[in-house]
């Protein structure tokens, strides 16, 4: 059978295109991972989910990998119920959901998963699920990487205003450019970062009247598509190596000698 054309959606192929594609050596799969959350008032709650795709899928039209449908819903107890919007899974739910879908698609075939996050706070929930599949399933690979952790590239891009950033100029700049149905930049309003120099994390009603912090009145579509040229540039090399990486070879112990 011949493989579809690129990117391979897994909620767009059918059981025997998947089943070719694993045949044909396609062992590797990205898993965005979004969240349903406040974004102030300028940004829709569906950014995260959004941006997770996208690059996900951008970077799979340049190499064979399959991508896992997105979970939309993340982490977001921080953002508290102060603003409406968020819709928030406990964090032991969304690690259980993640285990749940990776059991199956490594039952079908894949060998590597590599979960692509658009929010920074579902980061203990992705490790806490990585520790429990490498149990279960120590014959497959995983990782969870945040967009902007990319490369430093991207980190420097998503930080150019605020470090504790949130609906700032680059998840604007990216929504301008990949869905502008999303943004009102008439409702746009700048709030500085707070938390340079402090010891703690603090739920986001602590650092910001609205929900942002960064300086969103500064974006453009054109830097939005800049910044997805550089993440799907930076992505799909990361995983090109990822996909070639060979296992480690175990060094020979006392025993061996």
């Amino acid at each position: 059978m011949t493989l579809p054309a690129l990117p391979l959606r897994w909620d767009r192929l059918t059981a025997s295109e998947i089943g070719a594609a694993l045949a044909a050596g396609v062992d590797t799969a990205v898993l965005p991972v979004g969240a349903i959350e406040q974004h102030g008032p300028h940004l829709a709650t569906g950014t995260d989910a959004i941006s997770a795709e996208a690059i996900a899928l951008a970077t799979a039209a340049r190499l064979p990998v399959l991508v896992l449908p997105t979970i939309p819903y993340g982490c977001s107890l921080g953002h508290t119920d102060k603003w409406p919007g968020t819709l928030s899974l406990h964090p032991i739910t969304l690690t259980q959901v993640v285990v749940e879908i990776a059991r199956w698609a490594v039952s079908s075939g894949l060998t590597k998963i590599m979960f692509l996050s658009g929010h920074a706070t579902n980061g203990p929930s992705l490790g806490s699920a990585i520790l429990h599949l490498r149990h279960e399933l120590p014959e497959a690979r995983f990782r969870t990487l945040d967009i902007w952790g990319i490369s430093p590239r991207a980190l420097a891009l998503y930080t150019r205003d605020a470090a504790d950033f949130h609906a700032n100029r680059g998840e604007t700049s990216l929504l301008l450019h990949l869905a502008p149905e999303m943004v009102r930049m008439d409702q746009a309003f700048d709030v500085p970062d707070v938390t340079p120099g402090t010891e703690w994390q603090y739920p986001m009603p602590r650092t910001t009247p609205t929900g942002v912090v960064g300086n969103p009145t500064e974006a453009t579509a054109a830097d939005g598509a800049m910044m997805v040229d550089i993440l799907v540039e930076d992505f799909a090399a990361l995983l090109t190596r990822a996909v070639a990486e060979p296992w480690p070879v175990i060094p020979a112990g006392p025993q061996d000698a």
